[in-house]
């Protein structure tokens, strides 16, 4: 046990810099184009869910906030919003970085999550639309803060911002690693594997239920599961498809149809596990 708790910090230190950085980056571009992106997205009409489904892929505080925001004031469709949900990364970019992983999976990665977003968005959109409901959207803005401290941690200071979340994610990957390793201790690596990865079905509903934790240990607990190789791509896939961040907060405060939150959370989940099963029967 000993060797697991020194391999679990000797681990965990290696990815302070690389996550610091990471941050710094993500602070810089978030506080250069936050109201940018607020007002593409509003200008983006039909074409919504494609502005969203881009938009979302990068990781910025509160994007997923701010499309919550968004769909409160009837300022976006629920195309868009599903859109944004899907193809937000939440921390799988950091983590992903820190970790060495190659450049071209996190790519890959990165654009079937907007790719999903953008044809769930349009799908939903053209549905609703056919359907003709009979409540109407109204698109007269009643947007509220699109940035709250209490969601996205947004500091003036983007080195103390960025300084917050690394310790915050860090403290995240030494629960998560040390839970991880202290079970490859005692279970076995391919007896833990073999939970999940013989049931990709499975694994893809699991991971989609993780995934629905409106917190960024949702996506650290995935990403990092995927790292060690315990979950597969379509299970990862799920997890980081219906993972909203924070947004899901947002939405059931903001939002006062009760009903409705509930039926976007069932659609983001439906939708985030169902590419999961089908991602892990592809490849």
């Amino acid at each position: 046990m000993l060797d697991v708790v020194l391999d679990t910090l000797v681990d965990g230190v290696k990815l302070l810099p690389f996550l610091f950085l990471t941050y710094l980056a993500m602070e810089y571009i978030e506080h250069k184009t936050t109201a940018k992106t607020k007002n593409t997205i509003k200008k983006s009409g039909k074409l919504g869910p494609l502005v969203g489904g881009i938009l979302g892929a990068f990781p910025q505080c509160g994007f997923s906030t701010a499309g919550s925001n968004l769909y409160a004031g009837r300022v976006i469709t629920l195309g868009t919003l599903i859109s944004i949900y899907l193809s937000t990364s939440d921390e799988m970019l950091p983590v992903f970085l820190s970790e060495k992983v190659p450049m071209t999976t996190i790519l890959s990665m990165i654009a079937v999550k907007a790719v999903i977003g953008m044809v769930a968005g349009f799908i939903i959109d053209f549905v609703i639309r056919i359907r003709k409901s009979s409540q109407e959207q109204d698109f007269t803005s009643k947007i509220g803060h699109m940035c709250d401290h209490d969601h996205c941690h947004c500091d003036k200071s983007i080195v103390k911002s960025a300084l917050n979340h690394t310790l915050t994610i860090f403290a995240f990957i030494l629960v998560i690693s040390f839970l991880l390793n202290t079970a490859v201790f005692f279970v076995g690596e391919d007896s833990i594997a073999g939970i999940i990865l013989d049931r990709p079905v499975l694994g893809s509903i699991l991971s989609g239920i993780v995934g629905l934790i409106p917190n960024c240990a949702a996506s650290v607990v995935i990403t990092q599961l995927y790292v060690e190789g315990v979950i597969s791509i379509g299970a990862t896939m799920s997890g980081l498809l219906v993972g909203a961040g924070a947004g899901l907060i947002v939405l059931f405060k903001e939002n006062r149809d009760i009903k409705e939150n509930i039926k976007i959370v069932a659609l983001l989940y439906a939708i985030g596990v169902a590419c999961g099963i089908i991602i892990d029967f592809i490849l």
